[in-house]
């Protein structure tokens, strides 16, 4: 019998071909990181508004590229950037109202995020920060400018593709249901509070999958209740100088509301995939346990006392800002510190937004 013969080089041609079409189909998924937000992401919008509320001066960015004060609220970088380095971005997401940028940079990855904001448009009224009803308008701005670059085809892809990082909620509750001015305690319990914001974030995130968007990451709250500034005050107040478990226990159970509206959002929107990041523990065991992630502090901030200051509070002028941030889980008395943004990220990367990659 004629034993059949094969061409072993031309075979092996053949696998390496599919293995790297495969390879190009995988890689690129995510080609931009979008940004929407309040302070926990926020990469310098609000230096072009006119509010209270902005961080474009020292000691603010002594730690980022050429110890430039960006905006960010933070010594260094913030999530959207490390998450932007992980996905082999740019280390850095700009923000959208930054004049040193333009469409060509945003290609790659926006932000939209303005400090103070919420999903609430009262909240985003108390400091006069952008709501997020104008932070979606940006987006629409930019999604015309982008098909205007890089043509409608790409564009497109890039809308479809990219990583979506929604992060907000903080400022709703202590910026404006627990604000003495508050309107929406009058309005609402706490518990109607919640929910009307668990259908205020609803309404978003199927606004942006209209627009379409569909990798999305919805970030829950910290413990905030255990922000220095919350921890001090609890201490005026006296209730002690240690965190507001009432505060802590709300952010918990609209966490829980929160990660129930992704599994919905995930049901019912055909081809959208949200995925729930929850940092609340891990921060929480920094706090507790700041020694065991290689931290001194967790009580109090880097900036000034570490009480009080934020913003134009935290200044270079301030004697009392600590020399080495990495020591501190805070950075001022309600951002976190560069070192405590990147071992929450490394713990989302592996856990949660590694399904993107």
């Amino acid at each position: 019998m004629e034993a059949h013969s094969f061409n072993i080089p031309w075979l092996i041609l053949i696998l390496v071909q599919f293995l790297l079409l495969i390879t190009t189909s995988l890689a690129g998924k995510v080609p931009a990181i979008i940004v929407f937000g309040d302070s926990s992401v926020d990469a310098g919008n609000n230096n072009q508004i006119s509010t209270l509320l902005k961080s474009n001066f020292e000691p603010y960015g002594r730690d980022f590229y050429d110890k430039r004060p960006t905006g960010r609220f933070c010594n260094g970088r913030i999530p959207p950037d490390f998450i932007s380095e992980a996905f082999g971005l740019r280390p850095f997401v700009p923000a959208y109202l930054d004049p040193m940028y333009k469409i060509s940079d945003f290609a790659g990855g926006v932000c939209f995020a303005s400090a103070g904001t919420g999903y609430d448009n009262a909240t985003s009224d108390v400091l006069n920060v952008l709501p997020l009803w104008k932070e979606v308008e940006n987006y629409k701005d930019y999604q015309k400018k982008l098909e205007a670059y890089a043509g409608t085809r790409k564009a497109k892809y890039i809308i479809e593709e990219s990583l979506y990082l929604v992060s907000m909620g903080t400022n709703d509750f202590l910026e404006n249901y627990y604000s003495m001015q508050s309107k929406r305690a009058s309005q609402y319990t706490i518990e109607q509070f919640q929910v009307f914001l668990l259908d205020l974030a609803e309404k978003f995130v199927k606004q942006i999958y209209d627009l379409g968007a569909r990798k999305i990451s919805l970030t829950g709250l910290p413990p905030m209740g255990c922000l220095p500034l919350e921890r001090a005050t609890n201490y005026i107040r006296g209730s002690g100088d240690g965190c507001n478990e009432k505060y802590n226990e709300v952010a918990l159970h609209f966490n829980v509301m929160l990660k129930g509206l992704v599994q919905k959002l995930n049901e019912e929107l055909p081809g959208i995939r949200v995925v729930f990041s929850d940092a609340y523990d891990l921060l929480l065991q920094m706090i507790k346990n700041p020694s065991s992630f290689g931290f001194e502090v967790a009580g109090i901030a880097c900036c000034g006392t570490g009480l009080f200051e934020m913003s134009y509070l935290c200044d270079k002028l301030n004697p009392f800002t600590c020399t080495d941030a990495n020591k501190y889980v805070f950075w001022d008395s309600f951002h976190l510190t560069e070192k405590t943004n990147l071992i929450i990220t490394n713990f989302l990367m592996k856990n949660v937004l590694a399904e993107f990659l």
